[in-house]
């Protein structure tokens, strides 16, 4: 799941990317409104951590622009506690969640992952998929009655693949899911991670179709 951070203390802004990839999120930061309208045009994320207060403006501005321009990406509003105006009018422009500074890395993960899932249709804090049923709060899934850990990069990859059971992911796109903007990508870090899967999941849990990329087949019943 990747998010974009868009808060200009860079201090904050590194504390929430670092905290954020160690729950198994892929986060990029910028620092102004300018920056963030960049990079929406230019990537997909699965959600935003939106601070209001920014250098060229207000959070407000670009959210009221997103959801103008009919834009359905999540965004959490973070805000100084006395901000109150400002968080109920983020609310009524169309933001899903808020959180006041300061604030704790492990809640607003945890806000993070109920606010995706709500966006989903997901009531479940677990997502099932051809009998595979995993844990994004832990990292952890368990199949065939075994208990499972993933690395914060193969669960990233598995969790693409099974968003959209019988979609053929690219080795691109799913790059995309496993690398932020200021990490290097490795040539063969899909491939790598795929094989691990494949070791703890069998082979024919992740099919490879060649010259496309590689998709978890759709299963009667193997998907909610």
């Amino acid at each position: 799941m990747r998010i974009l951070v868009v808060e200009d203390d860079a201090v904050l802004a590194d504390g929430i990317s670092v905290g954020l990839r160690l729950s198994g999120f892929t986060a990029d930061p910028v620092a102004t409104l300018a920056d963030a309208r960049a990079a929406l045009e230019a990537t997909h994320f699965d959600g935003m951590v939106l601070d209001i207060m920014l250098p060229d403006g207000t959070g407000l501005d670009l959210l009221q622009e997103m959801r103008g321009a009919g834009a359905a990406l999540p965004v959490l509003l973070l805000s100084a506690r006395d901000q109150v105006r400002d968080r109920v009018r983020g609310l009524d422009l169309g933001a899903d969640d808020y959180l006041g500074k300061p604030f704790d890395l492990d809640e607003l993960a945890a806000r993070l992952r109920a606010m995706l899932r709500r966006q989903g249709g997901q009531p479940r804090a677990e997502r099932h998929c051809n009998g595979l049923a995993v844990d994004p709060a832990t990292l952890t899934g368990r199949f065939d009655g075994a208990e499972l850990s993933f690395s914060r990069r193969e669960f990233a990859l598995l969790w693409a693949l099974i968003e959209h059971p019988g979609t053929i992911l690219s080795k691109p796109v799913l790059e995309e899911r496993l690398y932020g903007w200021q990490e290097e990508i490795e040539s063969n870090a899909v491939e790598v991670h795929i094989h691990k899967l494949r070791a703890k999941l069998g082979r024919g849990f992740i099919e490879t179709v060649r010259g496309l990329g590689y998709r978890v087949p759709r299963r009667q019943g193997g998907a909610g």
